[in-house]
């Protein structure tokens, strides 16, 4: 089905109206205030941290470092246009891999001791570009995303997967070619080891000048999935506390080692079963008979919430200090419509099974209720980019009502970085750079391009391989 583009809206009654027919929760003020009056002009604290305002850079997988995971000049560029936009929050910036064998591509960050130097250069680079824009870099904070890939693993020459596993999956290890069992599965003595790796990547990030690290648990990536295992036996599974002892080792680990490091989670709320292309590539669920208990926030029947868990992982990061938590949902690899919700597909991804604002507002809601439960922590949330030119509007309601403390920006930096800036300016959208959702950014990816928008930004337009992109999507 084709559902209305946004830009169809021409004015904030026909887009309430949308909302209205679709019978969405999603808070709509129809007048964006200027900072300071704006309530997304207002800073923000907690555990030691004051974010700016309420604009957040959400953190993005790059594939244009070096292959021994350094920065390369593409990965300052973005970074500089992150400091740039006026978020006063970095969250993450970078998905950076704590060993080799955790990159998502083979030219991912990796931080290590080798490569420490450039990444505080990096830092340094987003400080300067936003200290040049705006005149001061108070109220930045800047962190940096801690990851191993887990079951997306793909970090040697080419990208061949090489997935470890947190346990076996009956319907996603058939998608990576693997059996019942796959003898990839991470063992309880290995994980003791990368709960290490990622405490000592954490030092290392305290170091390179970061204001915090954040434990990713999000998107089907290795800690995220030991959070729906279940089934694994030992000490890192069944019980929701085995289900978490990685996420409390790190923590607790980072606390002794980097004394005065702020530690933040990128989390995935709830999670839906894996879909697949129908017979008119529209997404739809994968067959599945009974109860579906692989899905962490999940109700059991695969396609619907039950945050029980989710809230009591909540309170025990809220118990070990964690007071900055950024949510988010479902994975890019297995229900994009869930985590990303986009009016077009990549090109290894399926037509969207619902208005895409249903996943927006899904999300939204689900920040709320999370919000409501944990007042002293901040939230950051997420699914705001294909909102487009009313995502002002909506940004401003959910702060003003209390139901997220900062919007996260993801896709829509990589071609408008300035939208936060021009927000809180009371200037007017530029709408040629507004991300259209069109996904490129993650079919370029896909196919062993470099990150960028290429669509919208000249500069990757211009590149070779924004050429190829074109012959890629152009129909066979």
């Amino acid at each position: 089905m084709d559902y209305p583009k946004i830009a169809s809206f021409k004015t904030p009654a026909q887009f309430a109206a949308r909302l209205q027919e679709l019978g969405l929760d999603l808070p709509f003020d129809e007048q964006v205030a200027a900072a300071p009056a704006s309530p997304l002009g207002q800073p923000v604290s907690a555990g030691g941290l004051t974010a700016g305002n309420r604009f957040a850079v959400l953190p993005m997988e790059g594939w244009d470092c070096t292959p021994d995971g350094r920065p390369s000049e593409l990965t300052v560029r973005r970074w500089r246009r992150f400091g740039q936009s006026g978020a006063k929050l970095v969250w993450g910036g970078e998905a950076a891999a704590v060993r080799f064998d955790g990159r998502a591509n083979p030219n991912q960050l990796v931080i290590s001791k080798e490569t420490l130097g450039e990444i505080a250069a990096l830092r340094r680079a987003l400080v300067e570009a936003h200290i040049a824009a705006h005149g001061s870099a108070e109220g930045l904070v800047i962190g940096l995303q801690l990851t191993h890939s887990g079951r997306y693993s793909r970090p040697g020459p080419g990208g061949k997967p090489e997935p470890r596993l947190a346990y076996d999956h009956p319907l996603l290890n058939p998608r990576l070619g693997l059996g019942l069992p796959s003898g990839r599965d991470f063992s309880d003595d290995e994980m003791d080891e990368l709960v290490e790796d990622f405490i000592g990547a954490a030092a290392l990030a305290q170091e390179a000048g970061f204001d915090f690290v954040d434990v990713k648990h999000c998107h089907g990536y290795l800690l995220h999935e030991f959070l729906s295992a279940v089934e694994r036996h030992g000490r890192y599974g069944g019980s929701l506390e085995n289900r978490t002892r990685a996420a409390r080792a790190i923590i607790e680990g980072i606390g002794a080692r980097a004394p005065g490091l702020k530690v933040g989670v990128r989390l995935s709320a709830f999670d839906f079963m894996p879909f697949q292309k129908g017979p008119d590539g529209t997404g739809q669920p994968v067959s599945w008979q009974g109860r579906y208990p692989y899905a962490f926030g999940g109700d059991g029947s695969g396609l619907g919430i039950d945050l029980t868990e989710p809230l009591a992982f909540l309170d025990m990061l809220q118990s070990l200090g964690v007071r900055w938590v950024c949510i988010t949902a479902g994975s890019p690899y297995y229900n994009p419509h869930i985590q990303r919700p986009a009016a077009f597909p990549p090109s290894d991804g399926y037509l969207p099974p619902e208005d895409p604002l249903a996943g927006v507002a899904r999300q939204a809601e689900v920040t709320r209720q999370l919000k409501e439960r944990f007042p002293q922590m901040v939230f950051v949330g997420s699914a705001y980019s294909y909102l487009q030119e009313y995502l002002p509007n909506v940004a401003q309601a959910a702060v003003r009502l209390g139901r997220t403390d900062l919007v996260g920006l993801g896709r829509s930096c990589l071609a408008y970085p300035e939208l936060p800036a021009d927000v809180l300016a009371g200037r007017p959208l530029q709408r040629k750079k507004l991300c259209r959702t069109f996904s490129d950014c993650t079919t370029a990816p896909r196919n062993g391009m470099v990150s960028g928008c290429y669509p919208l930004d000249e500069f990757y337009k211009a590149r070779p391989e924004g050429r190829r992109l074109l012959e890629l999507k152009r129909p066979q």
